[in-house]
């Protein structure tokens, strides 16, 4: 059964302690499930722990976008435009829902931009095996003013289109832990490594993230694959003192409701640094970004500066300068850290190279910093072959490329009062499962619960904001950012997870938390405790 359901929590510690598992995985990302579904599907007994939530990290703050490559074929690594290619096309097979098409529009200057620009996707196209109703095309002045009225087209010959793939980076993520946890890994997540040892085989201490729980529990493997993403050379320091192998990056996106930046498709805006940041239509918004900064510190929640914000919206009014956009317009904002692999250089973030690097410590400990979403499926496969050699495993070779995902099944058509809006969320949420979910249901008010049911009894949801942010995406894509319907949200989960009224008040309290620590760095302050203060008093 693909379902992960933790609401019974001992039960589920034991079985972690009940074997020596052939895999020990650490992080609960999108690398760390791709790693342990792989493993699982070949065989393997395989085991997963997370420190907070399945995405909680890095794999529910991309820019959710699943690229073919192109950019690499500007720097001539033909292998990756092959690889990116190809993984696009088996996600978009495995889970349809979670690859869904978006044209990319590129305004041109002149007649030579748009020639170079074609010659890259010829080349691109051809070398990628991309099927020809998936060719770019050109577009002229006048097909660009009508078909994308916002954009300024003073300057401009028209634009080049394509398609790429847009995806749920946190729902993604879940599909693939239910999908390992189908073919038989035992995960859990609010499960931080706190030692690791190794006598004969690895010995690794975990103890309890959830609140008020205390449990500690020992793991016992013959391979460990530390996928932590940005926390990689923290649990590499679990082992023993090594220099950082990581360069923090940190990226933000701001949301804005579509009427205030009504883009018929995805928009690329080149910025005064020679970035490329991107105008993405999303249900009934429309978000930007990213930025690419440096950043020392690890966090779950990084902060969202002014100058975050400053610098994404002047490079979208210079590409659209009708567009209502100001501060108090944003409905949401998210940031998050990649964990690039550090290279010495000294060089700008924006240059360091996005490719996964796989290292082995002393003990035999496999660590993978780097990395893609896009490609995540092609990266575990790599891993898990070296897991495999360097292990002496018996193991059947990969099969991840043709087996679905949950939700990625043929989708049954919805029934009931939803609006367009809504029933198009649903079944970009929820794919072929979305019936089942929306047949709980008649209302909007109804849906909240049907959503928090499944998201704890088959999605692996402990607590609120494992809902909110990354089950539903309500934090990010909901009239403001998702605030009014936390308390509905606590108290369904709570039915769920034996709540007493305190740890309801605690957990919208968390989530009310993470909402104003969001904006605080550039709202108008008084906006921000308004806003917190009246949903604070509703709940």
């Amino acid at each position: 059964m693909d379902r992960i359901n933790q609401t019974d929590r001992s039960a589920q510690l034991r079985a972690l302690e009940g074997q020596q598992f052939d895999l020990l995985v650490i992080g609960g990302g999108i690398t760390g499930v791709g790693v342990a579904r792989d493993a699982a599907m070949r065989g393997l007994s395989v085991a997963l722990i997370e420190a907070q939530d399945f995405a909680s990290g890095t794999s529910s703050r991309s820019s959710k976008m699943i690229h073919g490559g192109l950019r690499y074929l500007v720097a001539g690594d033909i292998s990756v435009v092959k690889e990116s290619a190809s993984e696009r096309a088996i996600l978009h097979r495995i889970a349809p829902h979670l690859a869904q098409k978006t044209p990319y529009v590129i305004p041109t200057h002149n007649r030579r931009s748009k020639l170079v620009l074609r010659a890259a996707l010829w080349a691109y196209e051809r070398l990628g095996g991309v099927e020809r109703s998936d060719f770019h095309e050109a577009w002229s002045l006048d097909q660009l003013k009508q078909n994308e009225p916002l954009i300024a087209t003073a300057g401009l010959n028209g634009a080049v289109v394509y398609p790429e793939f847009l995806t749920d980076d946190a729902r993604l993520t879940v599909a693939t832990a239910r999908s390992a946890v189908a073919h038989g890994a035992c995960v859990s997540t609010y499960l931080s490594a706190v030692n690791i040892r190794r006598e004969g085989h690895f010995v690794v201490q975990a103890r309890s993230t959830l609140p008020g729980d205390t449990s500690e529990v020992t793991l016992r493997a013959s391979a460990i694959v530390n996928a932590a993403g940005p926390w990689v050379d923290a649990v590499c320091g679990l082992e023993k003192e090594q220099a950082p192998r990581l360069a923090l990056s940190r990226g933000v996106h701001l949301v804005f409701k579509h009427q205030d930046l009504p883009v018929h498709n995805t928009v690329v805006m080149r910025t005064h640094d020679a970035r490329r940041i991107f105008a993405v239509p999303l249900g009934g918004y429309t978000y930007i970004g990213t930025t690419d900064d440096y950043h020392p510190e690890c966090e779950y929640w990084p902060p969202v500066t002014e100058a975050d914000v400053s610098y994404l919206l002047a490079g979208t009014r210079q590409v659209m300068p009708e567009a209502n956009l100001m501060p108090d317009n944003i409905v949401s904002v998210w940031s998050g850290i990649r964990p690039l692999v550090a290279d010495g250089s000294g060089r700008a973030s924006k240059e360091l190279s996005r490719k996964d690097e796989v290292w082995v410590s002393s003990s035999g400990m496999l660590s993978v910093g780097g990395g893609k979403l896009s490609a995540y499926r092609a990266m575990a496969e790599r891993i898990v072959d070296q897991v495999v050699e360097a292990n002496g495993f018996t193991a059947a070779p990969c099969q991840t490329a043709e087996v679905a995902l949950p939700g990625g099944g043929t989708a049954t058509p919805l029934t009931g009062d939803w609006s367009a809006v809504a029933m198009e969320r649903i079944q970009r949420l929820y794919g072929s499962e979305a019936h089942q979910v929306a047949s709980a249901t008649s209302t909007a008010t109804d849906l909240v619960a049907a959503e928090v049911s499944q998201a704890v009894l088959s999605e692996g949801a402990l607590r609120l904001e494992d809902y909110w942010a990354r089950r539903s995406s309500r934090a990010w894509f909901d009239e403001e950012a998702g605030l009014p319907i936390l308390a509905q949200a606590a108290h369904a989960m709570g039915a769920l997870l034996n709540w007493d009224a305190t740890r309801e008040a605690s957990e919208i309290e968390n989530c009310l938390a993470i909402d104003t620590a969001s904006r605080a760095g550039y709202a108008n302050q008084h906006y921000v405790e308004d806003i917190t203060d009246a949903h604070r008093k509703a709940s």
